[in-house]
């Protein structure tokens, strides 16, 4: 509509029953635009819900093993990964060891190659295995 003064603006704002909403404040002169504001922010609050609808949300799972933790109870383990990566989460694995067992840090990072080696062709290594006091972990996230 041009440049005009401020009491002209909102009049013309107030006959067609919407608002007068400053734009750029810091320009000379400063923008205003006539339009509906509850409208516009009620527009504002449904696109950040579109947004984060389409937003993919995954979780850490975790699974825990031990150095000596059995065949059987590996390919249990092994068949609990699979689901939560084909889910599409991630998945943290932790080997615990309590007393002596620190010692068998070989056989932990065999173990946790064999896991690693099992979901192969569905999870890739997002975190390389490393020690954190008596624990040594990785975690698997999904390709």
């Amino acid at each position: 509509m041009g440049v005009m003064p401020t009491y002209k603006a909102l009049a013309i704002a107030g006959d067609f029953g919407l608002d007068l909403v400053e734009i750029s404040p810091s320009a000379n002169p400063p923008v205003c635009k006539i339009m509906d504001y509850g409208r516009y922010k009620y527009e504002q609050t449904k696109k950040k819900q579109e947004a984060k609808k389409k937003q993919t949300s995954f979780q850490v799972k975790e699974i825990k093993v031990r150095p000596k933790t059995g065949a059987h109870d590996l390919q249990t383990k092994i068949g609990h990964i699979r689901k939560f990566i084909e889910k599409g989460d991630k998945v943290k694995v932790t080997v615990m060891f309590r007393g002596r067992e620190i010692t068998l840090t070989q056989r932990a990072r065999e173990l946790l190659a064999s896991i690693e080696e099992a979901v192969s062709e569905i999870a890739g290594i997002e975190q390389q295995p490393k020690f954190e006091g008596r624990t040594m972990m990785m975690i698997l996230a999904p390709k």
